[in-house]
This record gives C-alpha cells, structure tokens and sequence, in this order.
C-alpha cells in the first residue's frame, strides 16, 4: 500500500461505498482509520491505493474482496458482561416479569452486531445464574447472535478464547463455572453454547427471516449509523418484538429522535427500552 495520504475525492467515494455496503458512516477526519484497518488487506490483494481498491471493488473482479474490505472496517471490540447493568437487569426483572406473564414458556433473544461472541455467551450465563434460582420459571432461552462479519462469527462458534479475551470482563469465579480450561485456551461450557446459535446478518437487510423476539441487544452499534439508517434500524426491530417486548442500547446510546415505538424504563443503574403496547 501507498504510504501517501488519500486523496480527498478517493476517501469521499469510500465513505459512500461503506454506507452503502453496511450503513457504516465515517466521520470527515478519519482517513488514518482507512490507512490502518485496510494496510493489511491492500498488500494482500496488492492494491496501490484506495483509488485503485475502489475501482476493483466496482468491477467485483476479486472474490470476497467486499466482504473482506467490510470486515476490515467494522469494530469489533467487545468483552464480557459489558456495562454490567444489562444483564442485571435481565436476571433481576425482565426473566422474573416473563415468567410471570407466560409461566414455563421460550423466551427468544436477538443479538445483534454480536461480534465474537462474548455478548451472546454472557447472556447465555446470565441465563444460567436466573434458572439456578428459579428452577422452571422459563421452558427454554433460545439466544441468536448476528454479526456482518463471518470472520468473527467462526471465532464466535468455536466458543474458544485465550486468557487475555477471557479475563476482559469476567469474574474468576465464572470464568471457573462456566469455561473449560483447554491447554492454554478457554472454552464455554456445552449448555451454555447450546442456548445460542448464530448467524451472518447485515443490519439493514430484511427482518422478514428473523421471526419475533422478546428481548434485543443491539448495543453500542447505532452510533456507526446515519440518522435515517438508525430509524429504519429501530423501525425493523419494533416490527419484530413481541408486545411489550424490550430492547438494550449501548450506555452511551439514546433513542432520542430515532423511533417513538419504546418507552424508556429507569432501572437505577441503566435504562432499557419497552415496545409500547
């Protein structure tokens, strides 16, 4: 890859290609981002520039050239029960008010934008630490987690975690109940993989195969979006939540001027969003 700077109009019209492809907005000073992320895939396809990675992707000449440009610019941090609340809140009065309402019955979860699997997992032990204490309450959690990317989503699968990933987030205590220590590595215990199963998604493709949830976790991947890309977002997701279903967004998310489906719930700490009835 060229070590000059981008041109101006090339970062534009990749600006446009990434919204285009995923709903990705980069703001106006990000070229380093572009440079850093896409170093790496550019040697490997031998691309010069982003000139010449832009022409190559409108010509579709290279297999999985896209996807792997996608992959390269989608962020992928995450870690185990992030902001805590969440999944306190989960535990503590969404599963007790479920099993109230419907006693014994499945409760479906979507979670989106899941990366490589710490979010679907924590829930699933989330799950664990509820039924422990309420033995019965719900038939059956079924998890599923999507992601644009399935390069993270095989990490996903394959469960499989080093001792740096394992220590982002997770207490020693359940690390040691829930994870079987392999060698050097650490994988999830089989009941709490089979909760959650997975697959590729994009977020603003067609709800209409997704089948309707009880609860979303979409969180901290709304603010990668254009405004009119977040209200569809938050339109389709109304669309696919049970009445008084609830949706989780990112500590640092609000709802404000994107949808008026959800009523906020102050938990103290945290908010969640209800589908109004």
């Amino acid at each position: 890859m060229s070590s000059g700077p981008i041109e101006p109009q090339d970062y534009e019209d990749f600006k446009i290609f990434l919204e285009r492809s995923c709903g990705l907005v980069l703001g106006d000073n990000k070229h380093y981002l572009v440079t850093s992320r896409l170093s790496r895939l550019m040697k490997e396809f031998s691309v010069s520039s982003v000139s010449e990675l832009l022409k190559l992707l409108k010509r579709g000449g290279r297999s999985g050239l896209r996807e792997r440009v996608i992959e390269a610019m989608t962020t992928n941090e995450t870690y185990w029960f992030r902001d805590v609340f969440p999944f306190e809140i989960l535990k503590n009065q969404i599963y007790p008010e479920l099993a109230k309402k419907s006693p014994g019955s499945t409760v479906r979860i979507w979670c989106a934008a899941c990366s490589s699997g710490q979010e679907p997992y924590s829930i699933s032990m989330a799950t664990s630490e509820y039924l422990q204490s309420r033995p019965g309450s719900l038939r059956d959690v079924q998890i599923l987690g999507t992601d644009i990317s399935g390069a993270v989503l095989r990490e996903a699968k394959e469960a499989s975690y080093d001792s740096l990933a394992v220590a982002r987030g997770l207490s020693l205590d359940r690390r040691n109940r829930f994870f079987i220590q392999k060698g050097d590595r650490w994988e999830v215990k089989p009941d709490i993989k089979a909760r959650v199963s997975y697959r590729e998604f994009n977020l603003l493709d067609n709800y209409s195969t997704m089948g309707r949830f009880d609860i979303v976790f979409c969180r901290n991947v709304l603010i990668y979006f254009s405004l009119e890309s977040k209200r569809t977002i938050l339109k389709r997701i109304s669309q696919i939540l049970n009445p008084g279903g609830y949706l989780f967004l990112g500590a640092s998310e609000s709802m404000a001027n994107y949808s008026d489906a959800f009523e906020m719930v102050r938990c103290n700490p945290g908010v969640v969003y209800r589908l109004k009835k």
